[in-house]
């Protein structure tokens, strides 16, 4: 049977990205988005469901994170779910938590008045959909966690 991992992800920075490096210089950045569902509740009130999650970009898409992403903004991230597990120190637990390794991102933004879209233009290289396979050059004790 055939398997399928993949996420596609819309929604706003919750914070400034953090950005740092390995101690063999690759680039690891963490960000987290919330995403807004508008949903009718039984009284036909409308409501609003906001999830947040958690992105870890890898090498030249976390660098560009670091430059252009900042709190409020938009982002389009492609990638897949991965669940980290650890032992906690202090109680003996074992712990885990669910995140997603960004593999491609899109920067967005709003519309501006007259319904152009306010962002620059996608011909800079930096800005365009970035791939990247960080589980090629990566060690286990590069990962900074």
């Amino acid at each position: 049977m055939a398997n399928l991992n993949r996420v596609l992800l819309i929604g706003n920075l919750t914070r400034d990205p953090d950005v740092r490096y390995t101690p063999k210089g690759t680039a690891v950045a963490d960000l987290s988005m919330a995403i807004n569902r508008f949903l009718k509740s039984d009284d036909g009130n409308e409501k609003e469901e906001v999830t947040y999650v958690d992105v870890t970009l890898w090498a030249r898409l976390a660098e560009i994170s670091g430059q252009f992403l900042k709190k409020g903004k938009p982002v389009f991230i492609e990638g897949r779910l991965h669940l980290d597990t650890w032992e906690d120190k202090q109680t003996g637990q074992k712990r885990s938590r669910l995140r997603v390794i960004g593999e491609s991102m899109q920067l967005l933004a709003p519309r501006n008045g007259n319904g152009q879209s306010a962002a620059p233009s996608q011909s800079d290289p930096a800005l365009r959909t970035q791939r990247q396979d960080p589980g090629t050059d990566v060690e286990p004790d590069d990962i900074p966690f």
